[in-house]
């Protein structure tokens, strides 16, 4: 079949169609080249939802046991949830819902429809007074930032809502959030003592109040238009609610008489956003899908200098994406130039300049082809996309050379070059195939795999696919086309004579390999067997860190503390900060998260005890000395500080944790506090912290049954006063341009903030106006001001940064004996999991360890097809692991980590030794089916696949060199060297000695079978 129809000879006999092809494709892959889109990273689904429950005046533990509880098994049942996790504050709760990983991004919106569905399904049964809502807007990246200083907040606000108009008239923006308003409201600050003398109550006032700020209609009236009648006395300012009367004991008075009325803002504001150290509002911008990162920047760029703000005013851009995307792919499209250049440089000295040539056109061609798949798909150059290029640059020269050089050793035979070229097609053609279908499907798991890394790191597959199938076209096509234009037809004697002494040197090799066939056999598994315990002393790693500029730093305080308390606690890494050199912005944003500037990372969930600092280093080297900067403050007792770079790919809040679970807090709590000495103890765990913290003062009336009837009223009537007096009662609103104002009837200060005057607090009752006092007691006791539960379960988690030079394995590696010590004597009913960046890599693993008996079965199909042969493609599927022992010992020498994505490079690797092994056992096979004896047959084959394989690995290790100083791709870069370094040696040498000791049982007729 390969002889009837030859694609090469066909090639070489269509010169005008095949040249206009090439013009095509270089022109078409050129245009679709320059129109990719431009990313940092390419996109992932976040599979979570945040569902938030409100009930005014219940703790913790009731939140806990009568909402968070029903909530949580009332979704548990929805079979695509994977965990559910819930904390417990006084007044509210949130769970966390996260979706299994395998979940499809596809289906992802379908389930949180189930979710909102299931809700309003559970809502009914839930104590009165429980508001739900639910959030799964997580997974917009605002990387466009900006900080507007210089003014009151209320003006602040005016000023962002001006420019948010201004940016969403942009092209390509999707989204603008502006964070940072501080409320305002109107309150009505009540002297009880007085009220209550007048015989007006807080609930009086509120009810007056609201009856006027009430949309009140007088309907309409038709004559020959509709005409409508309006009431006039709605709430307008504060002077309105200062005017407004009301009925008591004397006669009619004005709020004013018993009350202070002010307009001002939320004390305490519920977050907090400063810039620099100053008072600030920030406006965040999200690219809308398939829009130019690059374009979007500029433009954005030019609206803000444009936009006219108030005196005083200064608009900072914090954030902007687009520098960042221009960097990487700038940053990664110069490496991929280094690498072409070396690559292309290795095929002139090796093959000489005309061979060279050819093999340089191969590669643009490959592009062109690949340029328009990634157009197709809407695959834009990215941080994945790129690094597939570049890992499979190595593999594209080599279908190239392959062809080549077999025109090459034809043209030596003395063949014609059309001859040469036919037979380019009929010996290499479909080994060459079935190399680049063992390379393609080592990958197929990273594709197909359903997890979050897969989906971020999923380009890998596909790209380095098209790539990979496109020079497999272009090596069969255009490259013998080339070949019969352009080759000689002789090689010049210098290098030949060269080659030769080079094949002398090698040929004494193989013969020395042969006579001790098993010997070599032997100490190559031995080999191996070493390289696997090497593995072991190799740091693990789940996603490098970013080269990013930035650096977050969370300050967390114990669970209930007040934010003013948090705000001063900012304030102090603020001055300590202020003026440093390597500082280029400072953003601290208190009582919330930042925007979600950067896919990887989660902006925290709000609350009064913790804040966050983004602060934006000059560069690198300045980033760390601002990350020494912070670690080397002295903070009050009870701050606790996270500092941590950002991270390439998905990662955990902190990347080392562990989860303590059972019925009791208490018991929890002394658990926690042993895992806590332990990471203490445990060398690179830093800013150890536990997620609850310990028990905090909590008031509670006990309130007297006996009285509350005599007086007849209940519970639920005091606590609703109460609630009022302290924390205050939204009585209506007070229309402000676009917004509304809230009025906030409370008692005064002095009686809201000292528990001692509570008990003189009057108390309407139907049976008159009582102090606190005579119905009940207050009393002190403590409670924990926050519970986490998982999947229905009570759960404390203890968790820490690592050391700069620390993988998170590491430090769990280390706690591990101490952590199985204390696991070995738990309570029943207790117990310990691991969480952190080791519990995501192993997630991510399995999703990829699943697909390998597919691909592994895939694989020997191929095999199967091409040497049909059980015994040979086994040969071949053994010579996979060959370059473990080189990969090891470059990783344990340069100290490089073995992650995610060094497994990216080890699945590349085992593709290619697999890919030259084919070659050369398919070519042992071909010439002992031609009467060659079976050991002249594996000299010879080995001899002729010798320079293809070692020029094709010296360009890919020089290719890689500059690969390997990358953050993200340095430990796959150094994988691939290591690999194939000692992947390269083990193919020319052992793998030989291993088809002799398989085949080679008798030095005369068992060689005459070709098959097992």
């Amino acid at each position: 079949m390969m002889d009837r129809f030859n694609v090469s000879r066909w090639a070489v006999g269509h010169p005008a169609l095949v040249s206009f092809m090439m013009a095509c494709l270089f022109l078409a892959g050129g245009y679709g080249f320059l129109h990719l889109g431009r990313a940092e990273d390419p996109a992932f689904t976040l599979k979570n939802m945040v569902v938030s429950a409100q009930w005014p005046g219940a703790g913790a533990q009731q939140m806990q046991r009568q909402v968070a509880e029903p909530l949580e098994q009332g979704l548990r049942d929805i079979e695509a949830i994977d965990v559910l996790s819930t904390y417990c504050i006084p007044a509210a709760c949130v769970t966390q819902i996260f979706l299994r990983d395998d979940e499809r991004k596809e289906r992802v919106p379908v389930i949180w429809q189930k979710v909102r569905n299931r809700l309003s399904d559970l809502a009914p049964g839930l104590p009165s007074g429980v508001a739900l809502a639910a959030n799964d807007d997580y997974a917009d990246v605002y990387g466009y930032v900006f900080a507007l200083t210089g003014g009151e907040n209320a003006d602040l606000i005016k000023t962002s809502e001006y420019l948010k108009k201004i940016f969403q008239a942009v092209h390509g923006v999707g989204k603008v959030q502006i964070s940072g308003e501080i409320p305002q409201q109107v309150t009505v600050d009540l002297d009880p003592q007085q009220a209550a003398a007048r015989g007006i109550s807080p609930d009086q006032v509120a009810r007056s109040l609201q009856g006027r700020s009430a949309l009140a209609s007088g309907g309409s009236v038709d004559f020959t238009t509709v005409v409508p009648l309006n009431v006039s006395g709605a709430l307008d300012g504060v002077r309105s609610v200062e005017e407004t009367p009301l009925a008591g004991h004397s006669g009619t008075i004005r709020v004013r008489d018993i009350a202070q009325v002010n307009r001002e803002y939320a004390d305490p504001a519920p977050s907090l956003i400063r810039y620099g150290g100053r008072p600030a509002v920030v406006i965040a911008v999200a690219m809308a899908d398939g829009a130019d990162g690059l374009a979007l920047g500029r433009a954005l760029e030019k609206a803000a200098a444009t936009a006219v703000l108030p005196a005083g005013m200064k608009l900072t851009q914090v954030e902007d994406q687009s520098r960042v995307i221009r960097e990487a792919v700038n940053t990664f499209l110069i490496k991929f130039i280094v690498a072409l250049s070396v690559v292309l440089l290795v095929a002139f000295v090796s093959l000489g300049l005309k061979a060279g040539i050819i093999v340089a056109c191969s590669v643009p061609l490959t592009l062109a082809g690949v340029s328009l798949y990634m157009g197709t798909e809407h695959i834009g150059l990215d941080r994945i996309s790129l690094g597939a290029l570049i890992l499979s640059l190595g593999l594209l020269v080599d279908d190239a050379i392959i062809s080549i050089e077999a025109m090459v050793v034809q043209l030596e035979q003395g063949r014609s070059r059309e001859e040469a070229a036919s037979f380019a097609w009929s010996h290499t053609a479909f080994p060459m195939l079935t190399g680049t279908v063992l390379t393609v499907v080592s990958f197929l798991p990273v594709g197909l795999a359903q997890s979050t890394t897969s989906e971020y790191a999923g380009e890998i597959f596909w790209v380095s696919a098209a790539a990979l199938l496109f020079s497999w076209v272009v090596a069969v096509v255009f490259i013998p086309f080339l070949g019969v234009h352009l080759l000689p037809e002789a090689r010049q004697p210098s290098q030949a004579s060269r080659e030769s002494r080079l094949t002398g040197m090698l040929r004494h090799m193989l013969g020395t390999s042969l006579r001790y066939k098993k010997a070599v056999a032997g100490g190559t598994v031995m080999l191996l067997i070493v390289a696997c315990g090497g593995f072991m002393f190799v740091d693990q790693q789940f996603f490098p860190q970013s080269d990013r500029p930035e650096v977050i730093v969370d300050v967390a305080m114990p669970p209930g503390t007040a934010i003013g308390e948090t705000d001063a606690a900012v304030g102090i890494l603020e001055k300590h900060l202020a003026g440093s050199p390597s500082l280029r912005h400072m953003e601290a944003h208190i009582g919330d998260g930042a925007p979600r500037f950067y896919l990887p990372y989660a902006p925290a969930t709000p609350s009064a005890a913790h804040a966050t600092l983004l602060l934006v280093a000059q560069d690198l080297d300045a980033r760390e000395k601002l990350i020494q900067q912070v670690e080397a403050m002295s903070l009050p007792a009870g701050v606790h500080l996270h500092v941590q770079r950002l991270s390439l790919g998905p990662t955990a809040d902190f990347p080392v944790q562990y989860r303590i679970i059972g019925p009791d807090p208490d018991t929890l709590r002394a658990i926690a506090r042993r895992v806590d000495d332990i990471l203490r103890g445990t060398e690179g765990a830093v800013s150890v912290q536990a997620d609850w913290g310990n028990r905090t003062p909590s008031l509670t009336l006990e309130a007297d049954p006996d009285k509350l009837a005599y007086f007849q009223t209940d519970r639920a009537n005091v606590a609703a006063q109460l609630q009022a007096a302290i924390s205050g009662e939204v009585a209506g609103d007070i229309p402000d341009g676009h917004h509304h104002i809230p009025v906030m009837v409370r008692a005064a200060r002095p009686v809201r903030s000292d528990p001692g005057l509570w008990t003189n607090l009057p108390i309407v009752t139907g049976n008159g106006v009582v102090p606190l006092d005579q119905l009940g007691t207050i009393q002190v006791t403590t409670d924990f001001p926050i519970l986490w539960q998982r999947n229905g379960e009570l759960c404390m988690t203890v968790q820490s940064g690592v050391a700069s030079d620390i993988q998170p394995a590491t430090v769990v590696q280390r706690a591990t004996p101490a952590m199985e010590a204390l696991r070995m004597g738990l309570p029943a009913g207790y117990r310990i999991e691991t969480g952190g960046d080791v519990e995501l890599s192993s997630t991510a693993d399995s999703a990829i360890f699943a697909f390998l008996p597919l691909t592994g079965g895939l694989m020997l199909l191929a095999l199967m097809i091409q040497l049909q042969s059980f015994s040979r493609s086994l040969l071949v599927l053994f010579s996979a692991p060959l370059g473990l022992i080189g990969m090891v010992s470059g990783l344990l020498v340069t100290g490089a980590p073995f992650g995610f994505v060094a497994l990216l490079g080890l699945i590349a690797l085992a593709g290619m030794i697999m890919r030259n092994t084919i070659l050369l056992v398919d070519q042992i096979q071909s010439s002992h089916q031609n009467g060659t004896s079976l050991h002249a047959a594996i000299i010879d084959a080995t001899l002729t696949r010798a320079r293809p394989v070692c020029l094709t690995a010296v360009a890919a290790i020089l290719a890689f060199i500059p690969l390997s100083f990358n953050v993200f791709w340095g430990p796959m870069a150094i994988v691939m060297i290591g690999g194939l370094v000692g992947g390269t040696a083990l193919t020319l040498i052992a793998v030989p000695a291993f088809y002799a000791v398989l085949f080679d049982r008798t030095a005369t007729t068992a060689e005459a079978s070709a098959h097992v």
